[in-house]
C-alpha cells in the first residue's frame, strides 16, 4: 500500500486563483493518496512595503480581516475549522463575486458555528504574530517571489519540495485532477527547476 502524501497548503481568502487551486486539490484528495493541510498566508503581509498600483492597494487593505478571521478560528476551535471556514468565504467572495468583506467574513463565521465576535477580533491587530508565522512559515519555502497558493509536499531526501500555483481555470477534476499532481510533483521535484509560465488570457472560471 501506498504511504499517505501530506500537503500543505497555504492560502489568502481573497485570491481566486488560489481558491482555484484549492478545489483542485480537494479533487486530488479524491484520487490520489493525499491528505491536505490547510494554511493561511496573507497577500498584505506579502506586498507590505511595494509600490503597488492604487486599486491594489485598497484591495490590500480589505484583505486582513478574512485572514485574521480564520487565524482567530484555527486558535479558537483548532485545524479542522480551517478548511470549512476557507470555502465559507470563498463561496461569497468568488462564486458570489461579493466585495462586503466584513458581511461577508460574518455570515462565513455564523455558518460554521463561530461566535462573531472573532470578526471583531479580525479587525484588530491581536491575532498578526500568529498569522505573520503562518504565512512566514509558507512563503519560507518559496521565497518572496511568489503569490498565494504555496504547497509543500515531503521531498525524497527528508526535505520538503514546495511550489507557488499550479494557476489553473477551471479546476481540473476527476482525473485530470489527478493527472494535473502527478505531473506537478514531476517538475517540482526536478533538481534545478525553477519556472513554466505562460501569459493568463482568461479570468477564473468558477463552475
Amino acid at each position: 500500500m501506498s504511504e499517505t502524501t501530506i500537503a500543505d497548503f497555504w492560502f489568502d481568502p481573497r485570491c481566486p486563483w488560489a481558491w482555484m487551486t484549492s478545489r483542485w486539490m480537494l479533487e486530488v484528495e479524491q484520487v490520489r493518496d493525499v491528505t491536505v493541510r490547510w494554511h493561511v498566508m496573507s497577500l498584505a503581509v506579502l506586498n507590505e512595503g511595494r509600490d503597488l498600483p492604487e486599486e491594489y492597494q485598497e484591495f490590500m487593505t480589505t484583505a486582513w480581516q478574512p485572514v485574521r478571521a480564520v487565524i482567530a478560528a484555527q486558535q479558537r476551535s483548532g485545524d479542522d475549522v480551517v478548511l470549512p471556514l476557507y470555502t465559507a468565504l470563498g463561496t461569497r467572495f468568488h462564486l458570489g463575486q461579493r466585495d462586503d468583506v466584513d458581511t461577508v467574513v460574518r455570515e462565513a463565521l455564523a455558518e460554521v458555528g463561530l461566535p462573531e465576535e472573532l470578526a471583531d477580533l479580525a479587525l484588530t491587530d491581536e491575532v498578526d504574530e500568529a498569522l505573520r508565522a503562518s504565512h512566514a512559515e509558507g512563503i519560507s519555502l518559496v521565497g518572496q517571489d511568489v503569490g498565494t497558493p504555496v504547497i509543500a509536499v515531503p521531498g525524497p531526501d527528508g526535505g520538503r519540495i514546495a511550489f507557488f500555483g499550479p494557476v489553473v481555470t477551471p479546476a481540473p477534476k476527476g482525473d485530470a485532477a489527478g493527472r494535473l499532481w502527478d505531473g506537478t510533483l514531476l517538475v517540482a521535484g526536478t533538481p534545478g527547476f525553477y519556472e513554466v509560465k505562460r501569459t493568463r488570457d482568461i479570468g477564473p472560471i468558477f463552475d
